[in-house]
């Protein structure tokens, strides 16, 4: 199936996984078939491209026969480089767009963080505006790792938890409840992390959070609260990530140790290679720890740990989030009958920010938004 990006050149990357680079204009009469999808995208300049390219591609695994179309948003108050403001300015709208509309459903990613307490971070303000938005401008809104911790935070208080040691591989998770968004899960299924920090099952069920999954190792992964008009979903592991994503985050960790960025010498990851990997890993380690110096970052042996890594928790990724698509779907269903009843003609048109909106059903007819939406195709 295919995906829709709202981008207004067609120089971004994610054209080039389209068949032959192909792309088109989106019908103007289709907009009420889509769903209309944001990606606010907090993530560090070197992983801008590919946090897009993981959500973009799971996004398109997910659909099925369902259309979506695909919103690229930035938070101006994360610090960038000047390639980092320049991509950024090219490709992606501001805060002040979105604050300004509604959406289906939006998925905000997480960032390494810079300050000790979350609320010192330069994108806070903006973050909590997005939280606070989503709660009456979407019907449902991802989270995922520090974004969950943020948002949990802003909205019912529930403070992070340094970690002893980074929450570093890939972990079994057992379902813990039925839950539409679980629906075909796997009883037992495994997810990455990548974390210094994590928020407990105890404060999340005092503040009326329902875990959905759970690890022993690695504690508390999918949960979800009804936030006023939106469900709330949050991730604290990474089921976007692709097959070498944590070997990439390994690798760069390795780097900064070796360069005196950093006194931790990362762990290996957990779950994650097969036992002949695993010894190749220690081995360099070991070296790194015995002979700490920036040049032997160049024999980092990437890739023979890469030839034999599976993805196995693609397919579960797909089914959940496959699972939440369905969910706007309905939800977005049930309000538009609603809304059709003789009842609701008399409900009169709400204010969102600065501009007048009426009920759903009007959102869901009006044309799109500025910018050219092209066609993009998933190809494995």
């Amino acid at each position: 199936m295919t995906v829709l990006i709202d981008i207004d050149s067609h120089e971004h990357h994610l054209f080039s996984r389209a068949p032959s680079g192909a792309y088109a204009k989106a019908p103007l009469g289709s907009r009420a078939d889509c769903l209309d999808i944001g990606l606010i995208n907090n993530m560090s300049d070197a992983a801008l491209m590919s946090t897009e390219r993981q959500l973009f591609d799971l996004l398109d695994a997910a659909a099925g026969r369902l259309c979506v179309r695909l919103h690229l948003y930035t938070m101006e108050s994360t610090p960038r480089s000047e390639w980092g403001r320049d991509y950024v300015r090219r490709y992606y709208r501001g805060i002040g767009d979105l604050l300004n509309r509604s959406l289906d459903g939006v998925i905000v990613t997480g960032a390494e963080p810079r300050a000790a307490s979350l609320t010192d971070e330069p994108y806070w303000t903006t973050f909590a505006e997005i939280a606070d938005w989503a709660t009456e401008n979407t019907v449902s809104s991802v989270f995922s790792c520090l974004a969950v911790h943020g948002a949990v935070l802003h909205l019912d208080g529930v403070a992070r938890h340094k970690l002893p040691a980074k929450c570093f591989g890939v972990f079994a998770q057992t379902k813990t409840r039925h839950h539409p968004l679980m629906q075909d899960v796997p009883r037992t299924f495994r997810i990455p992390h990548a974390r210094w920090n994590e928020v407990q099952e105890e404060d999340l069920s005092d503040c009326g959070y329902s875990v959905l999954t759970w690890s022993a190792e690695a504690g508390v992964d999918c949960f979800v609260k009804q936030q006023k008009k939106s469900l709330f979903v949050h991730f604290q592991g990474h089921p976007e990530y692709e097959t070498q994503s944590l070997l990439g985050e390994y690798r760069r960790d390795m780097g900064r140790f070796l360069r005196g960025e950093n006194e931790v010498c990362p762990t290996i990851p957990r779950g994650y290679l097969n036992e002949g990997a695993e010894q190749i890993l220690i081995a360099f380690r070991q070296k790194a720890l015995s002979d700490r110096n920036a040049e032997l970052f160049a024999d980092f042996p990437v890739d023979r740990l890469a030839k034999d890594l599976s993805n196995v928790w693609r397919l579960p990724a797909q089914r959940i989030y496959r699972n939440w698509l369905h969910y706007i779907v309905s939800q977005r269903r049930s309000h538009s009958v609603r809304e059709a009843s003789p009842a609701a003609a008399a409900i009169p048109a709400r204010r969102h920010g600065r501009k007048l909106v009426a009920a759903r059903s009007a959102r869901l007819a009006r044309s799109p938004p500025p910018g050219i939406t092209r066609r993009l195709g998933y190809k494995e």
